[in-house]
């Protein structure tokens, strides 16, 4: 695949000195991306994962699917795709006349990262007939490889959508496959990856977070392992979840995705109480690194300087697109946005 590679683009930026800026502390980065904003025609892109900071400053936050949706449909010349590599290249393939920057070209996925499209393809050819369902959380390569791609809000009715005498392969995700099998009945060829965030939960913290908050519904994320969301009052996408606590009589929630949507949650319903459900590790947090690596000051930068951009060729943009757009298609008919 010609995809333009990340060291190609870095020493771009390093011979035009970006990576070397120095910002004036008392610069102020809000007013100056809102500038910036009117005088690109540009429009910021933040996923419910990133810092507060950039969710304020944002034209519109929102979940994977959200978030391609009106990459698909924005009518700005610049897209500033506050979020992880892959979902800035789904906005490229989305809006391929449209300049897309990324606040940091190292904002990657732990996920994405565990599916390589080379290794991907072999695994493929010992499943013809197959049809491949991608979640949406994978490179632009994998896409190209792809029949239909999902994200957690529209997985089970992509997968409905299949007919019946169909085998499935299911990738990246392990865990959102197993819990799409669960619902939909329909057994499923699944890639053995998964998002190390959500993986880290503890069955046994959690536990004993119920006793000690014994009125607060845990809500978790299908793409948790079983036990976590075996635990689960509510499963749903990171949208879902935001709907859920909004809609539901209980005043607090223990929430097991990353800690990012907290910030949504406390906006959308002040009265109530959220409690990030623990990891099973030392660290009390359940951050994102990949997506915690964006700041409002390299979304300026990336803004004032158009860069780092992220670039694909005709052949992957034409490819891909296919199997985002059959998502799309499948969403619009279920009345999904």
């Amino acid at each position: 695949m010609e995809i333009e590679s990340t060291l190609k683009m870095e020493t771009d930026l390093a011979i035009k000195g970006y990576l070397d800026i120095e910002l004036d502390p008392e610069l102020d980065l809000i007013a100056e991306i809102n500038a910036l904003k009117k005088e690109k025609n540009a429009v910021i892109l933040a996923h419910y994962y990133q810092d507060p900071d950039i969710q304020d400053v944002a034209d519109f936050v929102g979940d994977s699917l959200q978030l391609s949706q009106e990459a698909a449909r924005t009518p700005a010349d610049m897209i500033a795709f506050a979020g992880v590599h892959f979902m800035a290249e789904t906005a490229k393939i989305l809006s391929p006349q449209k300049k897309v920057v990324i606040p940091d070209l190292k904002a990657g996925c732990s996920l994405s990262d565990s599916c390589p499209a080379p290794v991907f393809a072999k695994f493929k050819e010992q499943y013809p007939n197959h049809v491949v369902v991608s979640y949406v959380n994978c490179t632009a390569e994998l896409k190209t490889l792809t029949d239909i791609c999902c994200t957690s809000s529209n997985a089970v009715h992509v997968v409905n959508s299949i007919p019946l005498d169909r085998g499935i392969i299911f990738a990246p995700d392990k865990n959102l496959a197993a819990y799409i099998e669960k619902v939909t009945g329909r057994k499923m060829v699944k890639w053995d990856g998964a998002c190390m965030v959500h993986e880290i939960f503890s069955r046994e913290k959690i536990t004993k977070l119920k006793i000690k908050h014994p009125e607060a519904k845990i809500i978790a994320h299908p793409e948790c392992e079983e036990a976590v969301l075996a635990l689960s009052d509510y499963i749903g996408s990171t949208s879902g979840l935001l709907k859920f606590v909004q809609t539901n009589a209980a005043k607090s929630f223990i929430v097991a995705t990353e800690s990012g949507i907290l910030h949504q949650m406390q906006l959308k319903c002040p009265g109530k109480t959220f409690i990030p459900a623990p990891p099973n590790n030392l660290c009390a947090c359940n951050e994102c690194p990949h997506m915690k690596r964006n700041s409002l000051e390299k979304l300026y930068i990336c803004m004032k300087y158009e860069l780092p951009e992220v670039r694909l060729s005709e052949n992957v943009i034409r490819d891909a697109r296919k199997s985002i757009d059959r998502m799309l298609e499948i969403s619009a008919h279920a009345g999904l946005s």
